[in-house]
């Protein structure tokens, strides 16, 4: 991860001002304990499978990545010239931790593992996303998921 004192200008500058957005309240929803929990994975790392149209810019939707896909039939199109690549090239699960998810099922930590799971352009405008995120939300109940692991790349 690249840390904003050791980026050049203008970028140092651009990141400082960009508008965080602040929220009045904090959703919070109960459900079952983790071990009774289907979760499935949201990364923001630009990732699709090999052969799906790729990212292009400040694409603000996802793309869908099924839950038995190899780690080879991964591409990241992340477009941002600060991000490291080289973890995700010598370990998937640097940034889409499915190897570690289904460790976590088998041992029972957590109920189940989604059949479907996703990836957005981290480099995207969040207003962008909002439409998208609010379909993915439709998408994750249909699967029955019930939590979900954010990696926010």
């Amino acid at each position: 991860m690249a840390r904003l004192d050791q980026m050049p200008e203008p970028m140092q500058s651009h990141i400082r001002n960009l508008d965080c957005p602040h929220f009045e309240t904090t959703p919070m929803v109960s459900g079952p304990k983790l071990s009774e929990r289907r979760v499935a994975i949201i990364s923001t790392a630009g990732l699709h499978r090999r052969g799906d149209r790729p990212f292009g810019g400040m694409d603000g939707d996802y793309r869908v990545i099924t839950g038995d896909t190899p780690a080879a039939d991964l591409v990241m199109t992340h477009i941002s010239t600060n991000f490291d690549r080289t973890g995700f090239q010598q370990d998937w699960n640097i940034v889409f931790p499915a190897d570690r998810l289904r460790e976590l099922a088998d041992d029972g930590v957590i109920g189940s593992v989604a059949d479907y799971h996703y990836s957005f352009m981290g480099a995207a405008d969040p207003s962008e996303m909002a439409a998208h995120a609010e379909k993915l939300a439709r998408l994750l109940a249909g699967d029955h998921v019930d939590a979900a692991l954010l990696v926010p790349v």
